[in-house]
């Protein structure tokens, strides 16, 4: 673990933690009020919606030919409408290892206001794409980016119930540390499953492997080579299928905020994020 996080968004509740350690200073909303809490169903899809046209300047390296029958399940941060449930998105759910933590969070923002949840979302869509056109099939575990939630403990049954072969949680960071960039994939550990061992390892190693042949640099500022071992991210812990948390990169860093904020830059993160998957299901 690092020291180095992100201030939790004004509007949550004191003491509340994020799924990702995904925060920013987002302006603050409307004091919290009484929700009802809702359950996000996932809906199974063999392709995803379509993303802005975009070219790419950076080419991931080929995978080998997939088998038939892989699920993936992809997990975009956040949500839209978390910033305006504040009770609910705080409200406690079960983490692992006998921890409880807020449900979910509002996530981070670029200096400019872009949010990560709205990067996420698009990413997770472009993802989807690439791999229902390899035959895979996709299942996503929120379906817009105007709901809430759902839970983080709601996210890895997601996951759980499809028996994925793979989840790829897609994030972005927040960090203000002074020259802070670079993308790291972080994996439950200790391992608290067969899935968190080796599977869940080599996922995260060929996530890092890939994304870096993809010309994007590993962070400087949390982690080591690319790679966070984590015993806090409840959708790691609580999964029982090979899953990595992908952090691409800091927002709050100019030169990745430009990359993030672009489709062309969008395009090049899900182009390696998906090349990565298809790596993986083929070893």
């Amino acid at each position: 673990m690092v020291a180095v996080r992100r201030v939790i968004v004004p509007l949550l509740l004191a003491g509340a933690l994020p799924l990702t350690g995904c925060s920013g200073d987002v302006p603050a909303a409307p004091a919290p009020v009484p929700v009802t809490t809702r359950t996000v169903t996932p809906t199974t899809v063999t392709s995803a919606p379509s993303p802005p046209p975009s070219s790419s300047s950076v080419t991931p390296p080929s995978a080998p030919p997939i088998t038939s029958g892989k699920v993936v399940v992809l997990d975009p941060g956040h949500n839209g409408g978390n910033a305006s449930h504040p009770a609910e998105i705080n409200r406690k759910v079960p983490a692992g290892r006998g921890q409880t933590k807020p449900c979910n969070t509002t996530g981070t923002a670029t200096n400019a206001g872009y949010p990560e949840h709205e990067f996420t979302w698009d990413v997770a869509q472009r993802v989807g794409k690439a791999l229902a056109g390899k035959g895979i099939r996709v299942v996503y575990t929120r379906q817009n980016d105007s709901g809430v939630g759902p839970c983080v403990d709601r996210r890895a049954a997601i996951g759980n119930e499809a028996d994925a072969d793979a989840v790829v949680s897609i994030h972005a960071d927040g960090s203000t540390a002074a020259g802070a960039n670079g993308f790291h994939v972080a994996y439950s550990s200790p391992p608290l499953n067969a899935a968190q061992g080796e599977p869940s390892t080599r996922l995260a190693q060929v996530v890092r492997d890939t994304l870096r042949t993809g010309g994007f640099s590993t962070s400087n500022y949390i982690g080591g080579n690319g790679l966070s071992a984590r015993s806090d991210l409840g959708g790691l812990n609580l999964s029982t299928r090979p899953a990595v948390l992908v952090e691409c990169g800091n927002m709050r860093n100019a030169a990745e905020a430009a990359r993030m904020t672009s489709a062309e830059g969008r395009q090049q993160y899900a182009s390696a994020i998906a090349a990565a998957i298809e790596a993986y299901l083929a070893s």
